[in-house]
């Protein structure tokens, strides 16, 4: 009987960048710089597309959508989260739950929390109960507390879809 139930854990970081938009979960932040990527750079989405693919043993998002290849320049991170939950189905998994923290000193991100799990959980074909969200500082330490980057950590949950 193959496992019914696989957790993955996934992380992302890129640096800020002038002249760069910031996205997070596929929502535009408001801010004076974006992250720096092949992709739209995403941190959030990024790490739960690696948390996925790792619960279902299939690799890495630099394996799927590797950076420099053409079709995935400045593309949306929910599409390539979307490829990932289609790679799970092809596979008989299905997501049970979400659970991420974004790691940023600026900008607060309290007033787009909800607008991300939104979108995660439509992209995810899942309930926003199933997405949880945290946004946390690194008490000014390191390259997150100086400014320079932002970073994401995801768990995710998922079940089988095969019957017993």
């Amino acid at each position: 009987m193959e496992d019914r139930l696989r957790i993955g854990i996934g992380y992302d970081v890129h640096p800020l960048s002038e002249g760069r938009r910031l996205v997070l979960g596929g929502v535009e932040i408001p801010f004076a710089n974006g992250l720096s990527g092949w992709s739209d750079a995403d941190v959030l989405s990024h790490a739960i597309i690696d948390a996925l693919l790792g619960a279902a043993a299939l690799g890495d998002i630099g394996s799927h959508f590797p950076p420099g290849a053409a079709e995935y320049e400045g593309i949306s991170s929910l599409v390539l989260l979307e490829k990932t939950s289609e790679m799970l189905k092809e596979k008989g998994w299905r997501v049970a739950n979400i659970d991420a923290t974004v790691i940023t000193e600026e900008p607060r991100l309290s007033d787009f929390k909800q607008k991300m799990r939104q979108n995660i959980s439509r992209t995810l074909g899942i309930e926003v109960g199933q997405v949880s969200l945290k946004a946390s500082t690194s008490a000014r330490l390191g390259f997150i507390g100086g400014g320079q980057g932002i970073a994401a950590q995801a768990v995710a949950l998922i079940t089988s879809t095969a019957r017993e």
